[in-house]
């Protein structure tokens, strides 16, 4: 937990350094590119994890990789290198990424399938945020065979759950009373 603030703390100095040198949706771009990294490479994980590795190696590492960043992102390094807090690197990228979501009026829905998500699928689901929300929307979707059927929509702190498996525990609790 007390990682996750510090991550929304230096997102937050990155996200106003950004705005004050009208570079925010290239930062976001790095952001998005530093967050796709850490997710599809184990071995940079651990590597911004590991205790045993100089944090400058760290630094010339990651200047290296992203050498085409902007010069906010590359300053989030070397403020990463003197605090010596690289773990926090993906964090502080997904941090990141939700507060200029937010800045922009953008909100993540969720929506839990059990097989990918069709274009068809996608239309409703839009035309049923579109009854409930005035923001723009993009649609992230989590494939889970264990709802068996229909989708799961979680907004921020809102849900609607139109899923076979919460029909189906419906119906055993009606049953079993």
């Amino acid at each position: 937990m007390a990682g996750t603030r510090a991550a929304i703390r230096y997102a937050k100095a990155i996200l106003d350094i950004a705005k004050v040198n009208n570079s925010v949706d290239a930062v976001n771009a790095d952001m998005i590119a530093i967050a796709k990294a850490v997710k599809e490479s184990a071995e940079l994980k651990n590597f911004l994890q590991s205790p045993v590795v100089k944090g400058e190696i760290k630094f010339s590492s990651l200047n290296e990789i992203f050498a085409s960043a902007q010069k906010e992102t590359k300053g989030l390094f070397q403020l990463l290198l003197a605090n010596k807090r690289f773990e926090l690197l993906n964090d502080v990228a997904l941090q990141f990424n939700a507060l200029y979501d937010e800045l922009n009026g953008i909100e993540v829905a969720k929506v839990t399938t059990a097989v990918p998500m069709t274009a068809e699928l996608e239309t409703k689901v839009l035309a049923k945020i579109a009854s409930f929300s005035n923001k723009k929307i993009t649609i992230q979707n989590i494939v889970d065979p264990a709802i068996i059927g229909g989708f799961i929509l979680r907004m921020g702190d809102k849900q609607y759950n139109a899923s076979v498996a919460s029909r189906l525990q419906n119906l055993k609790r009606e049953f079993s009373n």
